[in-house]
């Protein structure tokens, strides 16, 4: 017979959705690294900003609702982050910019963090 500790489970489970998290960021920057290489009007940028908007689109979904676990000064910088990020890249999409580096670098610090 197994016995588990309910707050065990949870930290599991939150430990799950971080890994996942990251897993998905280091996603992108994947993509932003060969966008950057290939050039902002280059078809791996169009999926590469396609995907970092949905991505953080989500995330910045899950921070604002109020069962989000995190303390709610970190999920309004992550917020904040979230919407720079968004802007970013629709600053690249619309040849306003072509600074993927930027997003690269925040994008490792997430990951980082969620380590």
């Amino acid at each position: 017979m197994y016995k588990f500790n309910y707050a065990d489970v949870l930290e599991d489970t939150g430990q799950a959705a971080r890994e996942d998290e990251a897993t998905a960021i280091e996603q992108s920057i994947e993509m932003l690294e060969k966008a950057q290489a290939a050039g902002a009007r280059s078809r791996e940028a169009i999926e590469a900003l396609f995907y970092l908007r949905r991505l953080w689109s989500l995330l910045i979904e899950d921070l604002a609702k109020p069962e989000n676990d995190l303390p709610e000064s970190l999920r309004a910088d992550l917020i904040s982050i979230g919407m720079w990020i968004m802007r970013q890249a629709e600053n690249i999409r619309t040849g306003n910019s072509d600074d993927f580096k930027g997003l690269i670098d925040v994008s490792k610090i997430i990951v980082a963090g969620l380590k």
